[in-house]
């Protein structure tokens, strides 16, 4: 959440088009945390979902997260599942709940929002915006109007997102 009062305009947002089964977002942590670290509240990092089609258990994932996001512990439960990419690929669903309750979450609730699909609205319009914008891979960012493509390749990607965020702080200050 941003704060948009009339004293402090909103925080430049930068939208991460991720699906949580995909090696190169769990590559991208490292550049997601520098940013958190650099930016801290100055700069609001939102969670879009792209499931991808070859991966089985990303559209269940991305239902996980938003129940994880409900629940109050979004990117922490994000963070946990990209790190075991190759578990998740093996394990699917039951995985989702067992690092939910590793996290001290709800985890029947988890099991409850996968099976009844009380967030599959949230990840299906996610992912129709994201192909309206011209998403292919993961990860994406979008900030400031530019789409960022690294799901080919992340080199330099931080920088340039870099770039645009301090361009975009430059004009709230100004």
């Amino acid at each position: 959440m941003s704060d948009s009062s009339p004293d402090r305009p909103a925080a430049p947002v930068l939208d991460v088009w991720c699906e949580l089964q995909c090696p190169d977002c769990r590559d991208a942590l490292d550049d997601l945390r520098a940013l958190r670290a650099r930016y801290g509240d100055r700069l609001e990092l939102r969670l879009r979902h792209f499931p991808l089609e070859k991966h089985k258990h990303s559209f269940a994932a991305a239902q996980a997260a938003e129940e994880a996001l409900e629940q109050g512990q979004g990117w922490p439960y994000v963070e946990a599942v990209l790190g075991r990419v190759e578990e998740l690929d093996r394990r699917g669903e039951p995985f989702l709940v067992e690092v939910a309750r590793e996290l001290g979450l709800d985890a029947e609730e988890f099991d409850t929002a996968l099976i009844d699909g009380r967030h599959i609205l949230v990840v299906d319009a996610d992912q129709a915006e994201g192909k309206a914008i011209g998403v292919t891979g993961t990860p994406t960012y979008v900030i400031g109007g530019e789409r960022l493509d690294g799901g080919k390749s992340q080199e330099g990607l931080r920088e340039r997102v870099e770039e645009i965020a301090d361009r975009l702080l430059a004009g709230r200050e100004g």
